[in-house]
């Protein structure tokens, strides 16, 4: 599966391996033999996920080729936030020994700029790799991550919701702005049925969800918007942020928006979609698998997200301080490589490959195949298409290649912090100006972001 082993380690100076880049090769020379330690956040695919049997499938390999190495995979706990920080405070102190780390995507620029993980060869980001997507693993012209999943907002809708409301189109498209949107929210009328209450949900409590929100109503408002430049340095004004929040605050005015939006997150949005309380939900790929554990084909529709989509993800990278940083690299190729794609699209997250959505002669057998539940059917209701979830290659690539990502910059713990806390007056009962919250985002974020 992966042909590009001795290339990646002789460009990470260590001694190239004389195997055939299935990632069983001899140790480089300089390696210790061990555990090669994984540092993750919890695998929205449930215990014994994806990511861990991928991880089996390549110590199975390991064990028969007797290279005495072997993968553990730790999962941190708690918010985003709270395993960036887990991980700042183990790499810098040394108090965990961490061979690959896997990081948001927002998180490269900062880990790079602090020396806590190693340069990366430029081709392990081959032309396979969706363009958008390995833009996430670089920063200041050089590769520091390879892309493992990767993630875009989408928005998921009620079918039989507009059915009910007496709505002739029930099957929505790719051409949905979000001008169309509320107008269709509108047209719902006195014909709700029952339990539903608002129009649609997100994730805009005072989290990375919020920022989220924040960013793609701000790109879809400002075309080709740029707050940071490429060393990270703000280069945002009060009249764009005001461009920005004015149309925030049009997608989530009190006739169209959910209230318990205003603090929601991930779990409870889709719990308030999936019970009825809305017709659409903007939120991401992993979703799409969820909810068809209660919602049918009939009652459930995805497609790409009205205007911009903010893209997400995890990319892994190599620790400066890991004793066996190729092996770790031989590892972090077999779990980004195309057969390891296509097992993490058909276990519901989104491929960083073109490959996995588009060629067939790609499948997960050889890397590791999602367990089948005790009748031999995949444990899921996933509505599938040649394996792939059915909306990954119409739906999902799409809205991946045309996907805007966050300010790019090492302080972005910094950025988010002062946008949540900024933007909470917009979600009281009694928001102030536009205008007004502009000047004070814009003058927190330049002293936040020195530039």
């Amino acid at each position: 599966m992966i042909r590009r082993t001795a290339a990646l380690l002789a460009l990470l100076l260590v001694a190239a391996c004389t195997g055939g880049g299935d990632g069983t090769s001899a140790a480089p020379s300089d390696d210790v033999v061990g555990d090669i330690v994984i540092a993750s956040g919890l695998d929205v695919t449930g215990k014994s996920g994806i990511r861990q049997q991928l991880i089996d499938a390549w110590n199975d390999r390991q064990a028969k080729a007797g290279t005495g190495f072997k993968a553990t995979l730790v999962e941190l706990t708690g918010s985003a936030d709270e395993q960036r920080s887990q991980l700042l405070g183990a790499l810098q102190s040394g108090s965990a020994t961490y061979d690959v780390v896997n990081l948001d995507v927002t998180w490269v620029p900062e880990f790079a700029e602090s020396g806590l993980v190693r340069k990366l060869p430029d081709g392990l980001l081959d032309d396979d790799v969706i363009d958008s997507v390995a833009d996430t693993a670089r920063w200041d012209g050089k590769v520091y991550a390879a892309p493992f999943n990767s993630d875009v907002g989408l928005l998921y809708y009620r079918r039989d919701h507009l059915k009910a409301a007496g709505l002739e189109q029930t099957e929505l498209t790719g051409d949905l702005t979000w001008k169309k949107l509320l107008g269709v929210i509108d047209s719902l009328g006195g014909n709700e049925p029952e339990g539903y209450e608002k129009g649609w949900t997100t994730q805009l409590g005072p989290y990375e969800g919020r920022t989220v929100g924040a960013v793609e109503a701000f790109a879809s408002a400002v075309p080709d918007l740029e707050l940071t430049d490429e060393r990270g340095e703000y280069t945002g004004d009060a009249e764009t942020l005001e461009r920005g929040i004015r149309e925030l605050r049009e997608r989530t005015r009190t006739p169209y928006i959910l209230r318990d939006a205003y603090d929601s997150n991930e779990a409870a949005s889709m719990a308030d979609f999936a019970a009825g309380r809305t017709t659409f939900l903007r939120h991401w790929p992993y979703a799409y698998g969820t909810l068809h554990q209660t919602l049918d084909e009939n009652q459930l529709g995805v497609v790409p997200l009205p205007g911009k989509a903010v893209l997400g993800g995890q990319n892994l990278a190599v620790t400066q301080a890991s004793p066996r940083a190729g092996k770790a690299m031989e590892l972090i190729e077999f779990l980004t490589g195309e057969e390891s794609e296509r097992c993490l699209l058909d276990a519901g997250f989104a491929a960083t490959r073109e490959s996995a959505y588009s060629d067939d002669t790609v499948d997960c057998t050889a890397a590791a195949t999602p367990a089948p539940s005790a009748t031999g059917e995949r444990p899921d209701d996933m509505p599938r298409e040649a394996g792939r979830p059915a909306y990954a290659r119409a739906t999902l690539l799409p809205a991946l290649q045309q996907a805007v990502q966050r300010p790019r910059t090492a302080l972005y713990g910094a950025f988010t912090q002062t946008v949540i806390a900024q933007l909470d007056p917009l979600f009281t009962d009694d928001p102030p100006p536009e205008e007004e919250l502009a000047k004070k985002l814009h003058t927190a974020l330049k002293k936040a972001l020195p530039g």
